[in-house]
Order: C-alpha cells, then structure tokens, then sequence
C-alpha cells in the first residue's frame, strides 16, 4: 500500500495510491484520515482499505497534485550519521561499532516538491540521500530479530547539512536543523511491498539531473533492523516516529577536486528502488533578506 498526503481545497488530505491515481481516503467510509493510524491498523486494515480503494469510483490524477510531507507532525525524528562504510571514509571518520545519533526539528523539515532553503549565513548546505523508517508500534528494547514487525512504513528522507555549522561544534545539532532544509516523503510504503528491512534497494541522489551518490541499502553498517534495536535500548519509539537511516558516499563537501553545495535554482531527487523520488527545489531563505 502507498499512502499520501496532498493539498485539496487548502486543506490536507490523505490518499491512496493506486498507480498513476490517488483516492481521497475521505472518501472512503470507516477508515481514519491519519496516516498514522493506518499504520498502526496492521496488515489487516490495509487489505481492507486497498480493497475499498479499489472499488472507489472517486479518484484524482496524481500528476499536478501539490503533495505535501506524507506524516504532518511526525513525533520524533531520529538520524543516523556515518551508517555506510564509504561515506566514513570519504570525511576521514573511523568506521562506527555503534552510530551516531542526532535529532531533527520539525521546522527544520519539507515536504516534496518544497523548496530547501539555503540560509544567507551560509553558502555550504549539503545534500544527502536517505532511507526514512517509519514506526507503526511501539517499541521498547527490542531485539533485532522483533524489530522490523514494528516498522510501519518506508520513506524517502534528504537530510540537508549546512556543512560550516555542522562543524562548529563536535555535536551536529546546529549544521543538521536550518529551517527548511531536510526533506522528507512524499509516500508512506508499507513493508509488504518491499525486501524486509528495505533492502537491498538501489539509492541514488541527482542534482540537476547528475548522479552524485549511487548505493544500495544493502551497504548500511547497521541495516534498518539494528538501527531500531540501538534506539529502542534508550528510548521508546512510537507510531509515525521517523528514522533517516544515514546516507551513501557521494556528499557534497568531500566530492574532489572541488566540492558541490547547494545553491538557488537547483534540483535535487533522492530516489530508492521500489520507493519512488524525493524532489526538491532551492532557494535562499527569505529570512536572511532584512
């Protein structure tokens, strides 16, 4: 099943998508219009809702629709920093026995097609190509073997990196959460269409059409099921919590002999087999203007 969020009247829908159409969930009775909640229904209540999707007369062409990140306010937002061996490598870091783990904001986040703002203090925003886990139970000292039945969904995630900022300090926080610059969406994809674990699946990231990284999640140190057991040692993980799972060699800032920060006017697609593409423009941040 793959679930959306998208823009109708002003207001935020949620729809399923069957091929190249999406059905208004609104339109079908007895379903919840959270996303969330129909992750957390389980394999049971997906089957009943494609089934009624199916038979929906009611549908929207996908092409034009204005989408919108697929989990409005998702809870929290986990991120796994160094988890492929050969982006380690590329900025001269050790190959982790345990991840590194930084947190998101939400108004640090877009969703498709929204445009990455780079801030005026900065010219060193950075790009990087992720896969998103998304909870649908929650989870609390999980072993690895339990870990992928609480995985809800899976995503695409740009987790945007001022590179200057994210080096000021020995912690990430402040290089990892500009407004506006981790991309997040645009559909929920739930595990039954997908290689347990999400892998391996091919990750690529293009900028203005480029390929800058090319991967498989089939390379991440700590694969998805790990990554949930590590978190859910230390903390309780709950339905719509978000987990970008770290990002393949081929960043901007250690690409030779010169580096390739985002600047205005450019495209970029994060893109995983099976998943679909991530786009997102960028723009300077208005706010730097006054």
């Amino acid at each position: 099943m793959r679930l959306l969020r998208f823009e109708d009247g002003g207001r935020a829908t949620l729809g399923v998508r069957l091929g190249s159409e999406v059905v208004p969930v609104s339109s079908l009775a007895g379903f919840p219009s959270d996303p969330v909640a129909i992750l957390t229904g389980g394999p049971a209540m997906r089957s009943k809702l494609v089934a009624a999707a199916d038979a929906c007369p009611v549908r929207r062409p996908l092409d034009g629709l204005k989408l919108l990140m697929p989990i409005g306010n998702p809870g929290k937002v986990i991120c796994i920093g160094l988890n492929y061996a050969l982006h380690a490598k590329e900025g001269n870091n050790p190959i982790p026995d345990y991840p590194a783990v930084f947190l998101r904001v939400q108004t640090s986040l877009i969703g498709p097609d929204a445009p990455m703002l780079r801030p005026g203090c900065s010219t060193k925003l950075d790009y990087e190509a992720e896969l998103a886990v998304v909870i649908g139970a929650r989870a609390r000292c999980l072993k690895e073997a339990d870990a992928l039945a609480h995985v809800g969904a899976y995503s695409l995630f740009n987790d945007g990196s001022v590179r200057d900022y994210q080096r000021k300090s020995t912690q990430w926080t402040m290089g990892k959460n500009f407004d506006a610059t981790g991309a997040f969406g645009p559909e929920l994809v739930t595990p039954d269409e997908l290689p347990p674990g999400a892998a391996p699946l091919r990750i690529t990231a293009r900028v203005d059409g480029r390929t800058v990284q090319d991967s498989t999640t089939g390379d991440m140190i700590f694969p998805v099921a790990r990554c949930i057991a590590i978190l859910s040692e230390v903390m309780t993980l709950e339905p719509g919590d978000v987990i970008a799972t770290g990002t393949p060699s081929g960043v901007g800032y250690a690409r030779k002999p010169d580096p390739l920060f985002l600047a205005p006017g450019m495209t970029v697609e994060v893109e995983v087999e099976g998943i679909g593409v991530l786009r997102n423009g960028v723009a300077d941040d208005p706010a730097f203007a006054t």
